[in-house]
Formats: C-alpha cells, sequence, structure tokens
C-alpha cells in the first residue's frame, strides 16, 4: 500500500508550522515538525522524511549547517525558508545543496507548489530513457540512485550536482549556456542571476578527483561542457 509523501518542516515559528501542515495535509502529504536546528537531524535519521523544509535562522544549529549535514548522508530534496533576501544568503543555500530558496513572507501554497515541481521533476528525471547507469572510463553516474562513482568510490554531491553532471554526460562535448543549465536542471523560473550555476560547477569540479575519467571544462563566453579524458 502506497504511503503518502513524509515533509520535515524544521523552522522555529509555530505559524510557519502551523500554515503550512494545514496546506500540506489538505494535498496528500504527511507533515512532521521540529523547531531547533539541533533537532533536525535526530528527526530526519529517524523518520526518513522525503522532503525537508529548512529554515536558515533556527536555535541550537544553523539551517546551513544542517543542510550540509543532511547532504554529507543524503539526496533527500531540500527547500530553504529565510527572512533574508539577499543573494549570498541564496548562493549560500544552493552551493550547500539546496533544491529550491523560499525568502519569508510567503504563501504557503507556493510553498506547496514548489514541493509539487521538485517531486515531478524527480519523477519525469527517474523515467526518462537516459536515466540508466552512464559510465564513461571510470566514472558512474547514475540518476536513479543520485550516486556518482569513480573507480568504484562513491563521490558526495547533491541532487542539483549529480543532475547536472548526469546532463552532460549523456550529451558529451555539447556545451552548454548558464541559461541551459538552468532551464534543464531547476525546472522553474529561477528569482537570481546565473552564478547559482557556476556555483554548482566549481563544487562538482572540486568533487571530482583528478583521476576522475570525466573533465567539466568552461567555454570562454558561452557556457560548460563536460568531456572524457584522453585515457578513459
Amino acid at each position: 500500500m502506497a504511503h503518502n509523501k513524509l515533509i520535515l518542516i524544521a523552522d522555529d515559528e509555530a505559524g510557519i508550522h502551523e500554515s503550512l501542515r494545514m496546506y500540506l495535509q489538505r494535498d496528500g502529504y504527511d507533515t512532521y515538525s521540529v523547531f531547533r536546528g539541533s533537532d533536525v537531524m535526530e528527526a530526519f535519521t529517524r523518520l526518513r522524511p522525503d522532503l525537508v523544509i529548512l529554515d536558515i535562522m533556527m536555535p541550537g544549529r544553523s539551517g546551513t549547517q544542517v543542510c550540509a549535514d543532511i547532504r554529507a548522508v543524503s539526496m533527500t530534496p531540500v527547500i530553504m525558508l529565510t527572512a533574508k533576501g539577499e543573494e549570498v544568503d541564496r548562493l549560500l543555500g544552493f552551493a550547500l545543496g539546496a533544491d529550491d530558496y523560499i525568502v519569508k513572507p510567503f504563501s504557503p501554497r507556493e510553498v506547496v507548489s514548489r514541493i509539487q515541481v521538485i517531486f515531478r521533476r524527480m519523477n519525469m528525471l527517474e523515467s526518462a530513457p537516459e536515466k540508466s547507469d552512464l559510465t564513461v572510463g571510470n566514472t558512474q553516474v547514475n540518476l536513479a540512485r543520485y550516486e556518482v562513482r569513480v573507480a568504484g568510490e562513491a563521490i558526495v554531491m547533491s541532487p542539483k550536482e549529480v543532475e547536472i553532471l548526469h546532463l552532460m554526460a549523456a550529451h558529451l562535448g555539447q556545451v552548454f549556456t548558464r541559461e541551459q543549465l538552468l532551464d534543464s536542471i531547476w525546472g522553474f523560473d529561477f528569482d537570481g542571476d546565473n552564478r547559482v550555476v557556476d556555483t554548482s560547477v566549481k563544487r562538482i569540479r572540486k568533487k571530482l578527483p583528478p583521476e576522475s575519467s570525466l573533465q567539466l571544462k568552461s567555454v570562454y563566453g558561452v557556457g560548460y561542457k563536460l568531456e572524457a579524458a584522453e585515457n578513459a
């Protein structure tokens, strides 16, 4: 029997929990509330939620720290909430592996819509014909499991980083503009500039070890492309 998807809500404002819980349960989701950042990982490990709504400013441990904790062990989607609107906070959230970013005050209906977009996109990616293991030399990118392995060793990447790498690995040598990557990977109108792509690419480069048979290259004035190493 299928179970409702579970959404873990982590925020220190009771009103946020009440409004989100009402809208999410109306749309068929189960919810669980945590009010302190220091309590999130215990609940996350115990409950294994399908998605986390995570406030940046929380007592005990910040949302950015918790997002990093989650990404160290899981590819579970994360939506960041914050009262701050500065671009640096937005970029930091994405750099840490967040899937989306919503600035307070917000409409609970908007949050539900963003959650639906994330789940719909995950389903589309996992059911796409090219979702099977992509292997180039010693490097594997598996979108169904959101795994990247180099010479058999797992490389921890955020969902967006895996999706970028998979897309480009499926089209080796093709140059992607930042706008193309935003449209293909984020799948909604991004309220900000395209530096989030540059940030993600930098993190992929840092995480891929030198011995990887995949090389992520910049094409000056255009964008990025993925190539197989000569010894692949």
